[in-house]
């Protein structure tokens, strides 16, 4: 079964992250430039607070309007996270991500963020592990014949 370690192992460790303190604006900005879809928020000392997705700033916009701009990464973050961990398995990821209807899962380390990856990643992963198994299957099935 897959981990979570190898897909990072495979995407890589980089994670994009915000000050509490940016403003919404800047995040946008940040989001556009990197071509992702969420930032994670971190303090000072790199301890993980909170995620801000475009999802959480696009229902901020239709609830606030203009004024989400001048809010903070702090003040609209996703406080409640769930977290994966280098041995979680990529369909236990894929689960939570489902039934908690989010598309990015920090990943933890003890106390250490190690990556984030996305519902891409996920999906990207178990559609190899399936194609391995098809031709596991096929190789199989051609020895025995």
């Amino acid at each position: 079964m897959t981990t979570v370690a190898a897909i990072l192992k495979h995407k890589g460790y980089q994670v994009t992250t915000v000050s509490p303190t940016l403003s919404i604006e800047r995040v946008a900005s940040v989001l556009a430039e990197q071509r992702i879809g969420a930032v994670l928020v971190v303090d000072s000392a790199a301890q993980l607070l909170g995620i801000v997705s475009e999802r959480d700033i696009v229902r901020c916009l239709s609830a606030n309007g203009a004024r989400t701009l001048e809010m903070t990464a702090g003040q609209l973050m996703t406080r409640a996270l769930q977290v994966a961990h280098p041995d979680t398995t990529v369909a236990e990821a894929m689960a939570r991500m489902t039934v908690g209807r989010f598309r990015h899962l920090p990943v933890m380390d003890r106390d250490t963020l190690v990556g984030l990856i996305s519902i891409g990643d996920v999906v990207k992963a178990r559609i190899m592990e399936q194609e391995d198994e098809v031709d596991n299957l096929k190789a199989y099935v051609a020895g025995s014949a």
